[in-house]
This record gives C-alpha cells, structure tokens and sequence, in this order.
C-alpha cells in the first residue's frame, strides 16, 4: 500500500509539469489573466501541448508531460507575443516568465546603429541593410503601423525583398513587409521589446554602369555606415571615409545624411572576403581574441549558429555580421580610426 502511496504521488509530480508565474516587469507585480502556451519543439515544427491562463496571482500551471527535447513557452498580453524557451534538461516549474505593457511612442525604442553592406557583382548589386533598435525602458515599442519603416529603391526585384527580425535573445522570424503609397516605401510591424533588437533587409538590384546606390533613412538617429568589400570604393556628396577593416580589408564609410547617393566603383563579395580572412564562421576557433583579430564564432551574436540557414538566407554574411558587432558601436580598430581622424 505505501508503495503505491509513494508511485501515485510521483505520477503526480510527473504531470504537473510546467508551472510558475507571469510577472509584469513594467509594473513590477504579478501579471493576471496572461495566455500561457507550452509548445514542443520537433523537426516537424512546434506542436502545442497545453494552454493555460495565470490566475490572480499571475501563477499558472499546465498538467501536461513534457517528452525530452527542447519546449517553448509563449505568453500573450496586449496582443503581443513572449517567448522563453526551456532547453533539454531543464527545469520547468516555478518559471518566472516576463511580459511588458506597450506603448507607440518611437522614442522607447530608438535606432542605435544603421549599416548598409553593398555587394557589386558586375550583374547585380547585392544590398543588405541592418537596423540596431535599443530598448532600455520597461515598455515595448508598439506600432500597428509600422515599427519600421524603410526605403527600398523602386529598381530593386520587389520578389528579392526579404526581412528577418530578432528580438532579444530570440531568433530570426521572417517578416512580411507592407509597401506604403509612397513609392519604395515599406514598413513592418515587429514589436521592439526591452533590450536589442536586429532587423535585416535584404534585396538586390540591377547592375549600371557606373553602379548607384541611393537610399534614405526614415528616423532620428546616428550616421548611416556603409561597407564594401576589398577593391570596391564608394563616392558621394557628404561621405566619409572611414579606412579597411584590418583583417579582410573591407572598406568602411559614414554618411551623415537621411538621404543620399553614392556611387560603387569595383565588384568584389564580403562572403569571399569571409573566407580569405579566416573561414566559415561554423568552422572557426572559438579562441578569445581582441576585436581587431577575432575569429568569427567570437564575434556572431549569441545563437547565431541555430539560425544561419534564416539569415544566409537574406544574404547576411558572417562576415557581415561580423563588421555589425564590430563597428556597429564606433568602435573600430586603431587603424581605421587614424585613417578616419577620430
């Protein structure tokens, strides 16, 4: 009889499985009446287990049990999205999963870094534009009308455009970008959460002779800059020259202006500039080094490696994420500043 005591409540234990509490960090107090989901992760695709709502307390509990592999969680408030995932192995109850109250006011979010990377192939040009959006309020930056709004020029292939976004932490979701009536206008809606969030653009052009590139930004905030690769060279009204980045020698430029035009003289690839300059990031040592000799895996973005395939996908080199993290603080190494005179 006590051993069945003892297997009945160990049974027990087993089914309630996902449980904690849902905590408004922008009040700081318990969040109820949150929509708390529990996915399993599978090569099929997510496939949702069980549903919950947290009570007045914000704690919820889901008696579903989990198979062995990684799970996601997902948190609805305010109509938007907040997901914690639980890796193999790891607990799952007395989870503490986070939710903000929004807002639509673009200051919460600003623009912290535009780069522009030009890839001039002689048939084509390849563009990939990456906005830096850093939240460091306790409210998420909400705008059904766009979070995001960027100018495509109206030369690009409309069926070339892509658009990846990763909010903190997360990973790289696909968006769908919305024209706007005004020509080679687009905009995406993705919620910008407390912390960092990266949203690349990507699309391609034909190619003139000689090349132009013209574009404009649509936000208040630092220079945009600009990078080719080695034996490519831009010219334009208002641009600054900012040296090659030491190890692939990469050219670097800074341009000031919401609108501008600048010309490309050469053809070249950052991908092959990549592997001259050290090889696919998959394949790099994880060795620390300084900034002006990193090894690609030192230098990617925490997760980068379960989302490679997205992002290759939009033509984001590693390479290029690689000048992001780089130079996307100022930050460059000693000998593009002396070239550049900071």
């Amino acid at each position: 009889m006590k051993s069945l005591v003892i297997l009945f409540a160990a049974a027990t234990t087993m089914l309630a499985a996902v449980d904690g509490t849902v905590v408004n960090q922008t009040t700081g107090r318990p969040e109820p009446g949150a929509d708390v989901s529990v996915f399993n992760l599978s090569q099929s695709g997510p496939e949702l287990l069980d549903s919950a709502k947290s009570d007045a307390n914000g704690h919820f509990s889901i008696n579903k049990t989990l198979e062995m592999g990684p799970h996601l969680i997902e948190v609805q408030h305010g109509g938007i999205t907040y997901n914690t995932m639980v890796p193999p192995g790891r607990p799952s109850t007395d989870l503490r999963l986070d939710v903000y109250d929004s807002t639509k006011d673009p200051a919460a979010a600003p623009v912290s870094q535009h780069i522009v990377f030009l890839e001039p192939s002689g048939r084509q040009l390849g563009v990939t534009e990456t906005y830096f959006f850093n939240n460091t309020g306790k409210k998420t930056y909400d705008d059904p009308n766009g979070t995001l709004r960027f100018f495509v020029p109206p030369a690009a292939a409309k069926d070339s455009i892509k658009v990846n976004a990763t909010e903190p932490r997360g990973m790289a979701l696909e968006q769908a970008p919305a024209e706007s009536k005004q020509k080679g206008t687009y905009s995406i809606s993705f919620p910008i959460k407390p912390g960092e969030t990266r949203i690349d653009v990507a699309y391609t052009m034909p190619a003139t002779d000689p090349a132009k590139f013209a574009s404009q930004v649509y936000y208040q905030g630092p220079p945009t800059r600009l990078v080719v690769p080695s034996g490519v060279t831009l010219q334009g009204e208002g641009l600054n020259p900012l040296g090659a980045e030491p190890q692939t020698q990469a050219n670097l430029y800074e341009i000031p202006a919401p609108a501008f035009e600048v010309t490309v003289q050469g053809t070249g690839s950052l991908q092959g500039a990549q592997n001259a300059g050290g090889g696919d990031g998959a394949a790099a040592s994880s060795d620390n080094t300084d900034d002006s000799g990193a090894t690609l895996r030192t230098i990617l973005p925490p997760g980068f490696e379960d989302r490679r395939v997205t992002i290759l996908a939009i033509a984001l080199t590693a390479l290029a994420l690689g000048f992001v993290l780089l130079y996307r603080k100022g930050q460059a190494p000693a000998s593009v500043k002396d070239k550049s005179g900071a």
